[in-house]
């Protein structure tokens, strides 16, 4: 099947270099177009422990969260249309830019190994709210 706009929901980590290049796969034979979605850490969970020490977590993050996906987006091999990070539930995120943004097809991964785990995975919400395809990867436990 051919896809013109992928979106690649992407975590800070070096799996996500697998799925970009699953999607840049998919992308290169039809000249698609690739964005990228990503969550910033919730500086909440960090501010009682680390406020003494560092005057505004949520700018720290967000630089790190950056910086990631611009070493990324340097290593895909494949040119990248957007990258956003985003916060809050991803999957409503996710939902908005594919109506707003012509998505047609979302790639995304998943960690969760036991059937519990799957169940409750993030990923079952995006494939069960989304109106375009959904490509859900593997990953390494």
């Amino acid at each position: 099947m051919q896809y013109a706009h992928l979106l690649v929901a992407v975590a800070v980590t070096p799996e996500s270099q697998l799925l970009l290049a699953k999607a840049v796969d998919i992308a290169r034979p039809f000249n698609a177009r690739i964005s990228l979605i990503t969550l910033a850490s919730d500086p909440e969970l960090y501010n009682q422990l680390a406020a003494p020490m560092m005057e505004n977590v949520r700018e720290v993050l967000q630089e790190e969260t950056q910086q990631f996906l611009d070493q990324l987006i340097s290593e895909a091999g494949y040119p990248i249309e957007q990258a956003l990070i985003a916060s809050g539930a991803l999957s409503e995120h996710i939902m908005h830019i594919c109506r707003t943004q012509g998505i047609d097809l979302v790639v995304c991964g998943n960690h969760n190994q036991t059937f519990l785990a799957r169940a409750a995975c993030a990923a079952k919400s995006i494939v069960h709210a989304s109106e375009v395809d959904v490509l859900l990867v593997p990953l390494g436990a």
